[in-house]
C-alpha cells in the first residue's frame, strides 16, 4: 500500500466495466483486484455480468464495489451502459474504465458518447489473436474502432497490444503497464536445486483453449521418457486432450485457485506453455517468480520479458519435437538452467512485483484524470 503523503485529500470515484470479475480468476480479473486494492485514495466501482444464481448482485471486494446485471455478452453493452447512467447521477464518476475492448468496451463507448466530458481510460488485456478478434467483431467493425479512438488514456500490458491500438486509429502515446506478481507469495521458501533427470516434472497453468497449446506438451511427451505433466486447468478441449493423453504420464489437476499454484509450481522443475497467441502471460511471470525455468513461444506480449537462452527458452509454435529438444538442453546443461532462472527472477523482483506497476498505474493513468 501507498504511504498516506501519496494521497489524495479528496476521493475521486471511478466505474469499471469488466465482463467478468472474482470469484471468476483470470490474468485481466486478478490485475484489476490487485491495482484496485493498493490504491485506497480512488473509490472503484464496478459493473459486470453476473454468471451465477449465488454471486451477490452487489458486494464490496477489496476496494471495489461490484454492480453484478443478469445479461448475455451481448445484451452487457446496454444493460450495463443504463445501470452506469443511472450510477452516474448518483456518484459522479471522475472516469470510466474499460477491462478490453470488448464488450465492456462497448459499454464504455456508449457511456462515452451520452457523457463526452468524462475520461474514458482503456486497458487492453487481450490474449486471443488480433485475426481472430477483428473475425468476431467485423459486422460492426468501425463502431469498434471507435473504442480505441474515443477512449482519451490506452494502458496496454504488452507492446504488442500498443502496436494494436496504434494500428486501430489511436494517435496518443499508448502507456505499455504489464501485469504484475505477488513476488513474496511465489518466491516463499523457494531454492534452486540440480533437476533430477529420472523424475522430471512438466507444468503447465492455463485454460485448455487451442490459444494456449496444451496439445503440443502433450505431444512431445512422446520425445521424452521419464518425463511426466501436470495441467493446471479447465476448459473446452478437456476431454480432448484427455484422450490425446492416453498411455502418456500426464497429470489433469482441474481448476486450481490463485493461492494454491505456488504449491504446485514448487512441486514443477520446467514450466512450458507453447501459447499460439499471448496479450502477456501472466502464467510466466508467476514461474520464473517460482524459480522454474520457462520454455515458452516467441508470440505476442512474451517477447517484452522472455529472452532466448537469458530468462527462458523459446520453442517453435505447434512444434512438440521443437518443445523436447529445448527440455533436454534443460536436462542436459545445468548451468544454462541456472543463469535462466536467476535472471528471470532477478527480472521479476525489479520490473513485475506488483506495488511497482500499480506505482506505474497510480502514476501514469490515474492521477492524469
Amino acid at each position: 500500500m501507498f504511504p498516506s503523503s501519496t494521497m489524495l485529500t479528496t476521493s475521486r470515484k471511478i466505474l469499471i466495466f469488466s465482463l467478468a470479475y472474482y470469484p471468476i480468476e483470470g490474468g485481466a480479473e486478478i490485475a484489476v483486484k490487485e491495482i484496485t486494492d493498493r490504491i485506497t485514495d480512488i473509490e472503484f466501482d464496478m459493473i459486470t455480468m453476473r454468471f451465477n444464481a449465488a454471486h451477490p448482485k452487489k458486494e464490496k471486494i477489496g476496494n471495489c464495489t461490484i454492480y453484478r446485471i443478469n445479461t448475455s455478452k451481448n445484451l452487457y453493452p446496454f444493460k450495463a451502459f443504463l445501470l452506469a447512467r443511472g450510477l452516474h447521477k448518483d456518484r459522479s464518476y471522475d472516469a470510466i474504465w474499460a477491462i478490453m475492448a470488448n464488450w465492456a468496451g462497448f459499454a464504455a463507448l456508449f457511456f462515452k458518447f451520452r457523457f463526452p466530458q468524462v475520461p474514458f481510460i482503456l486497458t487492453l488485456q487481450e490474449g486471443d489473436p488480433i485475426p481472430y478478434i477483428k473475425r468476431k467483431v467485423r459486422f460492426v467493425y468501425p463502431l469498434f474502432k471507435k473504442i480505441f479512438t474515443r477512449a482519451d488514456i490506452i494502458q496496454a500490458i504488452s507492446r504488442y497490444l500498443a502496436d494494436w491500438a496504434r494500428e486501430m486509429g489511436y494517435k496518443k502515446k499508448v502507456e505499455v503497464i504489464p501485469n504484475g506478481v505477488d513476488v513474496k507469495k511465489f518466491t516463499a521458501d523457494v531454492q534452486s536445486s540440480a533437476l533430477d533427470k529420472e523424475n522430471i516434472t512438466l507444468i503447465t497453468t492455463s485454460r485448455l483453449v487451442e490459444k494456449n497449446g496444451v496439445k503440443d506438451i502433450i505431444n512431445a511427451l512422446r520425445f521424452l521418457p521419464n518425463v511426466k505433466l501436470r495441467i493446471l486447468g479447465a476448459g473446452p478441449l478437456e476431454s480432448e486432450l484427455k484422450l490425446l493423453a492416453t498411455g502418456l504420464p500426464v497429470e489433469f489437476v482441474g481448476f486450481v485457485s490463485q493461492d494454491e499454484i505456488p504449491k504446485y509450481l514448487h512441486e514443477a522443475n520446467i514450466f512450458i506453455r507453447p501459447s499460439l497467441s499471448e496479450g502477456f502471460g501472466s502464467s510466466f511471470i508467476e514461474a520464473m517468480a517460482a524459480g522454474l525455468p520457462v520454455i515458452a513461444t516467441a508470440v505476442g506480449g512474451i517477447v517484452d520479458f522472455l529472452r532466448d537462452g537469458e530468462t527462458g527458452l523459446f520453442c517453435q509454435v505447434k512444434n512438440p519435437a521443437s518443445i523436447a529438444v529445448q527440455v533436454r538442453r534443460l536436462l542436459e546443461n545445468e548451468n544454462l538452467k541456472n543463469v535462466i532462472v536467476e535472471n528471470a527472477k532477478k527480472m521479476v523482483k525489479e520490473k513485475y512485483d506488483w506495488d511497482l506497476v500499480v506505482r506505474e498505474m497510480k502514476e501514469k493513468i490515474f492521477d492524469k484524470v
